[in-house]
């Protein structure tokens, strides 16, 4: 085994760790696949069979605990998110967890903190990869002054159609699996970070509309977790942001982010991640080409394990940037249940 090999461990191999992290971790020269921890030792040996990892652990605690891993890959729901990567960091494990990054702020706090008491590991929270392509592109627009001062930005997703009261129990509908996060609220955010910056105070009403959905095992459980959220962000660099996400609108108009300026105009169409633009004295918007250079890609197994290389450093996505949304998707619930503005950061 070669001096600068890492060794990989996965703690919940669910679907975007098939689909994403082992195979971006398998193509990259001198890292090995070496263990898998799955809800049940038959779902982890299917992994291990699957994608040739040669240890399946009963536990999840063997796993963290062994010498044989190096970093370890978080594919859980968010509700293990906290504790996986403590122990992680504990045993002085690299780790990158899958977002979103916690249940809250606090548990997001208590990894954050955790992490700077480990200087010496990397940590990482898989980003929200939908705007990888135009992101560049539209922080360079910015930073030239395509849109003068930004006065507001609106935010429409609305991608699931009519109501549907007989949909299946899904685990993002689970308080207890999920937390505060809302449908994808927080990806869009995160996203807009980038862009413009976090906010300094949220005001927000949710709705419930689908009250009860049939779990696995047949019985009715009780949602609490919004399908309709209408979010107004006063952001600290200055603009207004009106988020409006929805589980239940049927023939909605397509997905949209607008950004205003007091000189331009971007519209970014989400279905297509294709961005248009215009400024003052045009008589409509135009499509911005972005040439291959500037189109962002999925690359967040390469960064991770540049990352602990010395190579670069992390930026899709710190924890810091995850404590940030973190706190944003808290403020949101908590707003919308006592009815106030809640000023950020929490």
């Amino acid at each position: 085994m070669a001096d600068d090999t890492i060794r990989i461990g996965f703690v919940g191999a669910g679907a975007n760790t098939k689909l994403r992290h082992i195979p971006g971790f398998r193509a990259i020269e001198g890292v090995e696949l070496v263990s898998v921890s799955n809800r049940s030792r038959e779902s982890g040996q299917r992994i291990a069979d699957e994608f040739q990892i040669p240890e399946v652990y009963d536990s999840w605690v063997d796993l963290m605990e062994a010498s044989d891993t190096d970093a370890i890959c978080i594919g859980t729901w968010p509700y293990m998110h906290c504790t996986l990567v403590l122990a992680a960091l504990d045993n002085g494990k690299s780790v990158m967890t899958e977002a979103r990054m916690a249940m809250n702020a606090s548990e997001a706090h208590a990894m954050l903190d955790a992490s700077r008491d480990t200087p010496d590991v990397v940590t990482q929270i898989v980003p929200a990869p939908h705007t990888l392509k135009v992101d560049a592109t539209i922080i360079e627009l910015i930073g030239n002054g395509y849109l003068g001062d930004i006065l507001s930005v609106d935010l429409t997703v609305q991608p699931e159609g009519f109501i549907d009261y007989d949909a299946p129990l899904h685990w993002r509908d689970s308080r207890d699996l999920s937390g505060y996060n809302i449908m994808q609220m927080g990806i869009w955010y995160e996203a807009m970070m980038r862009w413009i910056g976090p906010a300094a105070s949220v005001t927000a009403a949710t709705k419930v509309n689908v009250k009860t959905k049939r779990a696995e095992d047949g019985r009715n459980q009780f949602i609490t977790i919004p399908d309709q959220v209408e979010v107004l962000c006063d952001m600290a660099s200055g603009p207004l942001v009106h988020m409006r996400l929805s589980n239940v609108s049927g023939l909605a108009p397509s997905d949209r982010v607008w950004l205003f300026g007091t000189e331009g105009t971007l519209r970014l169409d989400a279905a297509n991640m294709t961005l248009s633009g215009g400024r003052r004295g045009d008589d409509q918007l135009s499509e911005i080409e972005i040439p291959p250079e500037k189109q962002g890609a999925w690359r967040v197994e390469e960064e991770f394990i540049n990352a602990i290389r010395g190579i670069e450093p992390v930026t899709h996505t710190s924890f810091e940037d995850g404590v940030k949304y973190m706190e944003f998707t808290e403020a949101v619930t908590r707003s919308a249940e006592s009815g106030a503005r809640v000023y950020l950061p929490l």
